[in-house]
């Protein structure tokens, strides 16, 4: 099994927990660095561990901060073979986190960057679906979905080839819109994560989440999606591995 989005820089124990997630069947991991110094320690992670790969990128919260030159930094970090994708990148209108134009400057450079090393880029979107859509309208190359949480954005997702992944949210009661469209997603273009340390699943919600639990949350979507969790884990494996290029 894969976590294909996790932030184990924001653990204080990210070496055990990829310990622990390995015993609970999560031989990869998928971190993600938010700012160049968090990107920095992903790749670190990463080198620490053979099955941790890194997603880099600048997070539309710190938007309001970043420079040209950190776009330029995060070019020379994705020359490390163990950099995967861009992201995550997006807007977040949902926190008044950066100013709106900065968002979607830092949006456009990021996309442009991805396009650049031919590389997938890791979209975070939160009140923001149609500017979020708009912003990827001209974009040609791999895209995902992270922590979908939008389905507004499925037609087009479908529509566009998009990888979508499912995180702990879609194992809350009240989701049955995340497990509806769970159902929706192509068996090739569906992953899941946990999106740790954040959102933990149903069965240890109110916890610090870490990569071992991204078990809970393919069992929910095994469920919804009238599978067997062993035979979907096998499919997301594949399609993290097709997306990207493990």
């Amino acid at each position: 099994m894969i976590d294909t989005h996790a932030h184990l820089g924001a653990l204080d124990d990210a070496d055990e927990a990829v310990a622990r997630a390995a015993e609970a069947g999560v031989q990869r991991i998928l971190t993600v660095g938010t700012d160049p110094e968090d990107c920095r320690q992903a790749l670190s992670c990463a080198e620490r561990h053979d099955g941790v790969f890194a997603i880099l990128g600048i997070h539309p919260h710190e938007a309001g901060t970043a420079t040209t030159a950190d776009v330029g930094v995060l070019r020379e970090l994705h020359g490390h073979p163990k950099a995967v994708a861009v992201g995550e990148t997006g807007l977040d209108w949902f926190r008044d986190y950066a100013p709106c134009d900065d968002q979607r400057r830092l949006f456009a450079a990021q996309l442009e960057l991805a396009a650049e090393l031919g590389k997938p880029v890791v979209i975070h979107t939160r009140a923001a679906d149609d500017d979020t859509l708009a912003g990827l309208a001209d974009f040609a190359g791999t895209v995902v979905l992270h922590c979908f949480s939008s389905p507004h954005m499925l037609p087009t997702a479908l529509e566009r080839g998009w990888y979508v992944s499912f995180a702990g949210n879609a194992t809350f009661p009240k989701a049955v819109d995340l497990r509806l469209a769970a159902t929706q997603v192509p068996a090739e273009r569906i992953l899941a994560e946990t999106d740790s340390p954040y959102l933990a699943p149903q069965p240890v919600r109110g916890q610090r989440n870490e990569p071992a639990n991204v078990i809970h949350t393919l069992a929910a979507l095994a469920q919804a999606r009238g599978e067997e969790p062993d035979d979907l884990a096998t499919q997301i494996e594949r399609n993290a591995a097709a997306c990207f290029g493990l």
